[in-house]
């Protein structure tokens, strides 16, 4: 069935608003008595029956309740340095469909991209968009956050409290099989733009607790890298 998401249902009544009520009404052209999937932030999906229906208001009778079983256990929040052209929606799109928690565009040294503030806002508004479409395909029990973008010494400091950090690194390091643990559950994972890290890039990412780690002896593409390294994560975790 088709899969949206809201902030909270109302005992056995729930209604969809904005540009999710519009595309069920006028794109998907769903009818009253039809039926859809609907997650919402307590962490339970509900099988739901069209019972109202306009363009700015979808009415819904819950049918049944029950946990969502699609969200990962381990919470991988992405670091992704800011790649050129829109490779950045193709990384947002499949690192949702593979499971992160949520993606934070960070600006490295070897960043060929740098939007200006404004220019920036407007990129993340649509990777968020992006992120949005992608959980509701790949039927997400939420809505991961793509957030502002931040600096490289602001990603190690944020990445440096999390249980575990690793920055994946051209340069060397250790297998992803020796870092991760099957029960890890915070994970931060740092991913270079073009060309990667500048050496002493790297040098503060150890310096910061991140561990450097290796996806082979080849060289990734950087919008091939983050869903190599967050497939093989998920998989280490058991949740792939």
């Amino acid at each position: 069935m088709p899969h949206f998401f809201c902030e909270a249902v109302t005992g056995d009544r729930a209604v969809i608003t904005g540009e999710d009520a519009r595309h069920i009404a006028k794109v998907l052209r769903m009818r009253l008595g039809e039926g859809l999937t609907l997650s919402a932030v307590d962490g339970m999906d509900y099988d739901c029956v069209i019972e109202g229906l306009s363009p700015e208001l979808v009415e819904l009778s819950i049918q049944r309740a029950y946990p969502n079983e699609t969200e990962p256990r381990a919470k991988v929040t992405l670091f992704q340095c800011v790649p050129k052209s829109d490779k950045m929606d193709w990384i947002v799109q499949k690192a949702v469909e593979l499971g992160v928690f949520e993606v934070v565009p960070v600006l490295s040294k070897r960043c060929v991209s740098r939007p200006d503030a404004k220019t920036a806002a407007k990129k993340v508004e649509r990777w968020q968009k992006i992120a949005k479409e992608a959980a509701k395909q790949s039927g997400r029990g939420i809505i991961p956050v793509v957030r502002p973008m931040i600096t490289f010494a602001e990603a190690l400091k944020e990445a440096s409290t999390m249980e575990l950090a690793l920055f994946c690194y051209e340069g060397g390091g250790d297998r992803l099989s020796a870092l991760v643990s099957p029960t890890a559950e915070q994970i931060a994972l740092l991913i270079g733009s073009e060309g990667g890290f500048e050496p002493e890039e790297a040098e503060a990412a150890k310096e910061a607790g991140c561990h450097a780690a290796t996806l082979g002896k080849r060289i990734l593409r950087c919008e091939t890298a983050p869903l190599a390294a967050l497939a093989a994560v998920m998989q280490l975790t058991g949740d792939l």
